[in-house]
């Protein structure tokens, strides 16, 4: 179904960003359908046979459709063109939209475990109505049914938000499973099931939501690129002569399609800086071109062949891997003076490096081996993958 509408619908004219936000709302309004149609006959149904649950199951499929609008409403926002206030577009609402979502599955999680307690601590009468396990039965396929769409679309389409309606989808499926097996045991068993199959699933719920959130506010808060990203952008870089080499690069995902990214490339400093920039001018062009990559490259310059830098060079690197706590160093130059020298570079420690920087340089000096006076001026720099 949502194939074939998806088909009948889309205009080929559609740009990447437009086509992701008209099947975002293809699912949404979809979704609101089903919610709306559960709606309609469980609360109808539990009206008609007086039952309390099924008319709250209904209404719990009244919210789903507010949901459902709010994800229209976001995926159309995210679809909106950079202006003067957002320069760098409104992708991101996308992300905020995902992180509601899963804040209401949180939401319903703890409600299904405050009336699971309190259906534990006040078990009801067993009521067992064969009308009820059809319409669960219905409840559960037609979730099902919009959790494997929408799952499908967020894989195909890296669509943080209708992940986020998958995992709704999939917790109502969860509930409504506890409710049928319950439903069916209970008068089996001649005891009510119902609070401590609820127990369980409100859990299950709960880590959804845990693991939904844990991922979009990661989003949000600025994430580690994936490796191979910054591992394929830094191959590109490089398969060009001038480029001896890269470092410091940095990556920033405002949402699908809007990723923007810098990088240090060492270059030879004898070469003409014109053709030198000419070169760095292409790759730029190139990267946005083949990777959708708004990219800033930042030029080092360095002495190649000058015997100073490179003794220098040599010993800073023994003494490197000497310490053996995984630093690596760039950007390294030699500034002589008549009584010493000074060494300039960027060392990358991790996070959660113990060493303090005047610790680093005591360490590093320790092991060199110069009678040389000189004096480390280090930047302290971070991996980002």
């Amino acid at each position: 179904m949502m194939q074939w509408l998806i088909s009948k619908f889309k205009k080929e004219s559609y740009t990447e960003n437009e086509m992701r936000s008209f099947v975002g709302r293809i699912s949404g309004v979809v979704a609101i359908f089903f919610n709306l149609f559960l709606f309609a006959i469980k609360f109808g149904i539990g009206w008609i046979v007086h039952s309390i649950s099924i008319q709250a199951d209904g209404m719990n499929n009244l919210s789903d459709a507010a949901s459902n609008v709010l994800s229209i409403v976001s995926f159309h926002i995210a679809s909106k063109p950079a202006d003067k206030e957002h320069p760098y577009g409104h992708q991101r609402s996308e992300i905020l939209a995902s992180f509601l979502m899963a804040m209401l599955i949180a939401l319903l999680g703890v409600e299904m475990f405050k009336e699971s307690i309190n259906n534990i601590l006040h078990p009801q009468a067993i009521d067992f109505r064969w009308v009820t396990i059809g319409i669960l039965l219905v409840s559960i396929l037609v979730k099902v049914y919009m959790y494997s769409y929408n799952n499908a679309l967020a894989k195909t389409y890296s669509s943080s938000l209708l992940k986020a309606v998958a995992v709704d989808a999939m917790s109502d499926v969860i509930g409504t499973s506890g409710v049928l097996v319950s439903s069916i045991l209970s008068p089996l068993l001649h005891f009510n099931l119902d609070g401590y199959m609820g127990l369980v699933l409100s859990f299950v719920i709960l880590k959804n939501a845990y693991e939904l959130l844990k991922d979009t506010s990661s989003s949000l808060i600025g994430r580690a690129p994936d490796p191979e990203m910054v591992k394929d952008l830094e191959k590109m870089v490089l398969n060009h002569d001038l480029i001896l080499g890269v470092h410091d690069t940095m990556i920033h995902d405002y949402g699908p399609g809007r990723i923007f990214a810098s990088i240090h490339v060492e270059v030879d400093a004898h070469d003409d800086i014109l053709k030198t920039h000419d070169v760095i001018d292409n790759i730029e062009h190139e990267i946005k071109a083949k990777e959708g990559i708004d990219l800033v490259i930042h030029m080092d310059p360095i002495l190649l062949q000058d015997p100073v830098t490179d003794a220098f060079k040599a010993k800073v690197n023994k003494a490197i891997r000497e310490i053996d706590r995984g630093w690596t160093f760039h950007d390294f130059r030699v500034v002589n003076g008549p009584s010493h020298c000074n060494l300039v570079f960027d060392l990358v420690v991790p996070f959660d490096e113990k060493y303090s920087l005047d610790q680093i340089k005591d360490a590093i000096k320790a092991h060199m081996d110069t009678k040389q006076k000189v004096y480390l001026s280090i930047t302290i720099d971070h991996p980002i993958v």
